[in-house]
């Protein structure tokens, strides 16, 4: 086999940053809100009032029932994706003069506020790559669907946004190719240490991406992360906490007994019911609405862009102006740096619970009027700055989702804090995280953060 060579590959987070700025200021792509009559392909339907595509496939905006014992909120309705194909989010590593490298595209997708960010190498729905929409196959996916050619690291099916997505998941995969592959256009070979600096920039690697990375095999790259990593202390002790040797505040077995038990306390009903028939949500000729304005809405746009497998189409998004946090509170446990893991409850969720970040919240439950507030909420609104040891800007699925951003935040607390927590939270360290990543445990936000600190 043909060894892989440098081409495209990059060194330094400001030539990425660089190439990113270029890629976008080259790119032909606008993205324009139109009301819903202008929708091509896509109807209301008359019997369901759910907003379908005509070919039946891609995604369908339909409507849910909710009931819970979870939270302050007992009953809902609220719009949801219902997306049951399993798209395809895969990386391909290889060695480049003895470092592991990944490819990366930059993608442009309707939602993102900046248009472009670096996606996994393929991130594609079943929709997309059987070309229902007539457009070319995505590059490289042979290498995730075919068995040749390829070492599969990671073959996860790993959940969705859950309070958007109804019980949505998508494969994602690490392959290794051992021969020289042509790069196309918008790719490039990304090292480990550069994809934990763009991780800590604001909007840059899109969340597909970052679920990937969260995967990652990290005995098989653990000499290309411990020869790059970065001196500060709490990256020493992260790498601590990934090799915790039984110094943990639960065992593997109590962590296991703990899921299993905040299953059984909670209870989740989620029903799903035609769209029309969603109490306070309203629909007029530009969006799909609450009553009352607190929450997110339906819109649709029309795309014109010259970088993806087409170059025109409409589509429906969810919008949300307000930005929400996803945090995880850290202190150290006998004196290893354990994570604050939420058990938590949401309405796309296929086994009742997910593991979460210590905080996530839209930012509607964060509003000053509101009579009860997640809990720890606090301990990210008011974080001392000494305290903080990771915070960016990520916005979410730029093919789902118009311009949704929030917060993501790693908050050290005091030894002495945080004695007491509601049982629906528990204390484990990185190694144990990265073990249930491995089976699914982990929702999306919480595998974006994981994504850094794993690389720190």
């Amino acid at each position: 086999m043909s060894p892989i060579i440098k081409e495209n590959s990059f060194d330094k987070t400001e030539t990425v940053l660089n190439w990113l700025e270029q890629k976008r200021n080259a790119c032909q792509f606008s993205v324009q809100m139109i009301p819903f009559d202008q929708l091509d392909q896509w109807r209301f339907k008359n019997d369901t009032g759910n907003l379908v595509h005509q070919s039946g496939k891609y995604f369908s905006i339909e409507g849910i029932r909710v009931s819970t014992n979870f939270g302050c909120i007992e009953n809902w309705d609220q719009p949801i994706i219902y997306q049951p194909e399993i798209g395809i989010l895969g990386i391909i590593a290889g060695k480049i003069d003895g470092i592991y490298h990944f490819l990366m595209q930059c993608k442009a997708e309707p939602g993102n506020p900046n248009i472009i960010q670096l996606a996994p190498t393929v991130q594609a729905t079943v929709s997309n790559y059987t070309t229902v929409h007539n457009g070319r196959v995505p590059f490289y996916l042979d290498y995730f669907l075919k068995e040749t050619g390829r070492e599969v690291w990671v073959d996860q099916l790993q959940p969705g946004q859950a309070a958007r997505f109804f019980q949505k998941r998508n494969r994602n995969m690490i392959v290794e190719v051992n021969r020289h592959i042509k790069i196309h256009d918008g790719f490039c070979w990304l090292t480990l240490p550069l994809i934990k600096e763009l991780l800590a920039v604001d909007n840059t690697i899109n969340d597909e991406a970052r679920s990937v990375i969260a995967c990652l095999p990290l005995k098989k790259m653990s000499s290309d992360i411990s020869d790059h990593k970065t001196v500060g202390c709490f990256s020493r002790d992260l790498m601590v906490s990934m090799h915790s040797d039984g110094n943990t505040q639960m065992s593997w077995e109590k962590v296991l007994d703990w899921i299993d038990e905040t299953k059984r306390s909670y209870q989740l009903n989620t029903e799903r019911i035609p769209l029309k028939r969603l109490s306070h949500w309203q629909r007029n000729a530009h969006e799909i609405i609450h009553q009352s304005k607190h929450f997110f809405s339906i819109i649709s746009v029309s795309v014109d862009g010259d970088s993806r497998e087409i170059s025109r189409w409409t589509q429906p998004l969810i919008a949300d102006n307000h930005m929400g946090i996803a945090g995880f509170v850290v202190k150290k446990i006998k004196n290893v740096i354990h994570f604050l893991i939420q058990a938590k409850v949401e309405p796309g969720n296929i086994n009742i619970i997910e593991l979460a970040p210590t905080v996530l919240c839209s930012s509607c439950e964060t509003r000053a009027d509101r009579s009860e507030k997640p809990s720890f909420l606090e301990l990210f609104s008011d974080a001392r700055q000494d305290r903080v040891r990771y915070s960016t800007i990520q916005s979410e699925e730029g093919g789902r989702f118009f311009r949704v951003q929030n917060k993501y935040m790693i908050v050290e607390a005091d030894e002495r804090e945080l004695t007491e927590i509601p049982a629906n939270y528990a204390w484990m360290t990185l190694e144990q995280m990265v073990q249930l990543v491995g089976h699914g445990y982990f929702n999306i936000y919480a595998r974006s953060i994981i994504a850094y600190t794993v690389l720190s």
